[in-house]
């Protein structure tokens, strides 16, 4: 059988008084996520492990079946490879984002207003060559992007400008090490330079005209030097192909040699076509036999703090299951599950474990009316993150018998 694993993203919760005491996924009407969950296998699953808070980086590299804690280096270089970029041995890679700053060097918007345009035209003019560093920087979804560092003497050793909240100074970048000192210099002056080139830019001058949030500064974080990860085929003898329209999930994908189903027009957030996703996966696997899709809209109402966003998002993702997957039921392994909780109350990431399910046909049935974290802790399934491909490929008879 083939297998769709569907991820969304931060889809695990609280009880939020918005919803009654519910959280989004006890509240949502899902009939589809319900009924594929009443059939088959439910539970939880902590990404990393119990009390780790997991970021959709290390959360994802551990459902593929890769140990974070061997190859997880930063963030920054499957940002760098998502936004399609090319790196190369010794680069160092930054995520970063587009935000608001006022003239004191005070974090206004950390996302500038979730930019959604002219993020392209910005980039192209933050290219630049520092000393002997040559400087790339590539637009990504909305407000994301990437940082590219190429020359001699270079180390992700260093300190991040993002202060990770609003209302607060952009720090100076400091080195960690002996070895960062030149990397902490050389980012200082970029962030200096793309003050000066982001402020006169035409995009922000109109940005200015009309009130609303400049894209005047880069916050970067999460710098790393990009990986060696093992072929996803040759690793668990399968093909693999992924659909995802954040960068840091598509750089994971396209480093482990998975081919890319993403259809054109999605967007990462909660406007994203679900159902485009689902079809194209369906789609690819015809060509392969494993097809992660990452949905990115339940952790942007996560962060959002907006329980009633994200309840009604799950409801738009049941949508597109029932138009798209419940006629594909009996003939694929769908897993449903999230990478990380984002309980709208915290507007970050938790420790708390994911409800998960997993249904094919011939499974056996945990019979829960309602899938959601509290039904998933009466299910069969207890998983940490690296169970999950070993689960995956035995629910679709595709694994090995180990020992005699």
């Amino acid at each position: 059988m083939k297998v769709l694993l569907i991820i969304a993203d931060g889809l695990g919760d609280r009880p939020s008084t918005d919803l009654g005491g519910m959280t989004p996924l006890e509240a949502a009407i899902k009939p589809n996520i319900d009924y594929l969950a009443r059939n088959g296998i439910i539970g939880l699953i902590d990404p990393i492990s119990p009390g780790i808070i997991p970021g959709s980086d290390t959360s994802h590299l551990t459902y593929l079946g890769y140990d974070a804690y061997k190859y997880y280096t930063g963030r920054g270089p499957f940002e760098a490879l998502g936004s399609g970029l090319k790196l190369e041995p010794g680069d160092i890679a930054f995520r970063a984002n587009f935000a608001t700053v006022d003239n004191n060097g005070i974090v206004r918007d950390r996302r500038a207003g979730r930019i959604r345009s002219g993020t392209d035209l910005l980039a192209k003019s933050l290219n630049m060559r520092i000393d002997d560093v040559d400087i790339f920087f590539k637009e990504g979804i909305e407000h994301r992007a990437a940082l590219v560092l190429r020359g001699d003497g270079l180390s992700p050793e260093v300190s991040d400008n993002d202060p990770h909240e609003e209302n607060v100074e952009v720090p100076n970048v400091i080195p960690l090490s002996k070895k960062g000192e030149k990397t902490a210099r050389i980012l200082n002056e970029f962030y200096n330079r793309s003050r000066e080139i982001l402020n006169a830019h035409e995009v922000n001058k109109e940005k200015r005209e009309r009130s609303l949030p400049e894209a005047n500064a880069i916050l970067f974080r999460g710098g790393g030097i990009v990986p060696e990860l093992p072929n996803f085929e040759l690793k668990h003898g399968i093909k693999g192909g992924f659909i995802a329209a954040v960068s840091l999930v598509s750089g994971i994908c396209r480093l482990a040699g998975m081919k890319n189903f993403t259809p054109p027009g999605v967007t990462g957030s909660t406007d994203t076509n679900v159902a485009a996703k689902l079809k194209a996966a369906v789609n690819g696997l015809k060509e392969v036999d494993f097809v992660l899709v990452n949905i990115k809209g339940t952790d942007i109402a996560g962060h959002d703090g907006n329980a009633i966003k994200k309840k009604e998002f799950i409801e738009k993702i049941d949508k597109a299951i029932g138009e798209i997957l419940i006629g594909e039921k009996d003939s694929l392994v769908i897993a449903f599950t999230g990478d990380h909780s984002t309980p709208t109350s915290l507007k970050e990431h938790s420790s708390d474990p994911v409800p998960i399910f997993v249904h094919y046909k011939g499974s056996r049935r945990d019979g829960f009316e309602n899938f959601n974290e509290m039904s998933a802790r009466g299910g069969t399934l207890r998983l940490r993150g690296n169970d999950l491909m070993n689960l995956l490929l035995s629910s679709a008879n595709l694994a090995e018998k180990f020992g005699a």
